[in-house]
């Protein structure tokens, strides 16, 4: 059985005995999803509809998710920092006229649609048939407006997941992702899980990262996912003894080679790599090598994805591509040909390309670009540093400067201090244009990182 050309559902069985989904509260057997539902009686109604899914924890998300699939007509996954303001907006858009929820009494207000309960409690139910290919609608991260809603199919949500099922499930995965599984990399993870047979574990709102890791490692996890600030953040808070996945994988931002290096030291038995994929452009490609960048040799047409550089930005095409911007015209999601225009900069140097930033994320220094990330990767780079964000300040003369915010290993006193500015001014010097080297360096206790697991960057 292909995971093409099934609802997710199909993809449980009696072979999955002992297999569950996890959270701090509950735990799922996979196979139990079979018999009863978190939607009751009520599943029938959301036939053909397009449907606003809602809920406070992750591990009702996926209970309902594997139940919609197939049944609905439209699935918009809601993660839980939305901004309440944009919520009409967006289900007009999506056409939305049936809302999923376990806190039902907060949608007093939801014109005329209809409000259906779940529950992590299972009630036994029967299971509507597969009707339909279901549409899948997830929402783009980033930005303070109206995020975009970027359309899928499972085809294309699947098309980097081992179709050999069997070989799959003999591998007997635990899976986790510090990614939401209502956004794209973490909806990866949960499918992954779900077509591979694995089990999953689930982080819980409000979690403790110590409690989080420690229900991790109690789960045996073996696998599992998160952004480079998810794991700088894992790295710096010293929960990391006596975890150990064999498999540890980032996306979402730049992995710089000093992250890589910090992760590879912290799991020495683990496969640790690097994958490139966007909400958008779907999954793109993995790099395996322990080396930040990836190699020329992957851009053309390989494994069904194909890529190119045009003017320095990285362009997708392939089947696991978004087929639309719900509610906008098709040619602002792909140009002509096809292509996503990522808006990730690259540069190549030698045999290798290296992600430099955002397009849409430079700074402007007395006309000259600077990405931030480039600066970052340097500054990263010394060994006492933990994890730094550049951004700019404005200047009366030149309209602008670098700044940075740095975060160190341990507590260092003021004479140790001054000698680690030197020398990450140093090296900045010695490594980044003049205009690129930060004017000040402050040392920070902590810096944010937004609920999609990146870092929030604001101008100072």
């Amino acid at each position: 059985m292909s995971p093409r050309d099934t609802a997710l559902r199909d993809h449980l069985g009696p072979e999955l005995k002992g297999r569950t989904l996890s959270d701090a509260r509950q735990q799922v057997s996979l196979t139990d999803i079979l018999e009863h539902s978190c939607l009751g009686d009520r599943l029938g109604e959301l036939s053909d509809s397009s449907v606003l899914l809602s809920t406070s924890d992750q591990l009702t998300s996926g209970l309902v998710m594997i139940e919609l699939d197939g049944v609905a007509r439209r699935m918009l996954l809601c993660p839980p920092d939305l901004n309440p303001a944009h919520l009409q907006s967006l289900m007009q858009d999506a056409e939305i006229d049936a809302v999923v929820t376990d806190h039902p009494e907060q949608w007093s207000g939801a014109d005329g649609r209809r409000i259906v309960q779940a529950r992590q409690s299972a009630k036994t139910a029967a299971k509507a048939r597969t009707e339909r290919a279901t549409e899948w609608l997830m929402l783009t991260s980033g930005t303070s407006g109206v995020p975009k809603i970027v359309g899928h199919t499972l085809e294309g949500l699947t098309g980097a997941i081992v179709t050999d099922v069997s070989a799959a499930r003999s591998n007997a995965a635990v899976w986790a992702t510090f990614y939401d599984i209502r956004r794209y990399g973490g909806l990866q993870i949960f499918l992954r899980a779900i077509i591979g047979g694995g089990s999953m574990v689930l982080s819980s709102v409000g979690e403790a990262l110590a409690d989080h890791v420690a229900r991790l490692q109690s789960h045996g996890v073996t696998h599992i996912s998160g952004t480079p600030s998810h794991w700088r953040k894992l790295l710096m808070s010293g929960s990391v003894a006596g975890f150990s996945p064999r498999y540890v994988r980032l996306s979402g931002e730049i992995a710089d080679q000093a992250v890589l290096d910090g992760l590879r030291a912290a799991f020495p038995n683990a496969s640790v790599g690097h994958a490139y994929a966007s909400t958008e452009a779907g999954v793109g490609f993995a790099v395996n090598d322990g080396r930040e960048g990836f190699p020329a040799s992957l851009l053309g047409r390989r494994d069904g994805v194909e890529m190119k550089v045009v003017e320095g930005s990285l362009r997708v095409r392939s089947t696991r591509t978004a087929h639309a911007y719900i509610g906008r015209s098709a040619a602002d999601l792909t140009d002509t040909d096809g292509f996503v225009d990522t808006g990730d900069m690259v540069e190549l140097r030698g045999d290798r390309y290296y992600f430099v930033g955002r397009r849409g994320g430079i700074i402007n220094i007395g006309g000259l670009k600077v990405h931030p990330e480039e600066v970052e990767a340097v500054i990263n780079r010394q060994p006492e540093v933990r994890m730094s964000r550049a951004k700019s300040r404005r200047s009366p003369i030149t309209g602008a400067v670098v700044v940075a915010d740095v975060i160190l290993a341990d507590d260092q006193d003021a004479a140790r201090c001054d000698e680690i500015r030197s020398r990450i001014l140093a090296d900045c010097k010695a490594s980044l244009a003049p205009h690129k080297v930060p004017a000040v360096i402050k040392f920070v206790s902590s810096l944010d990182i937004t609920a999609a697991g990146k870092l929030a960057r604001r101008d100072a």
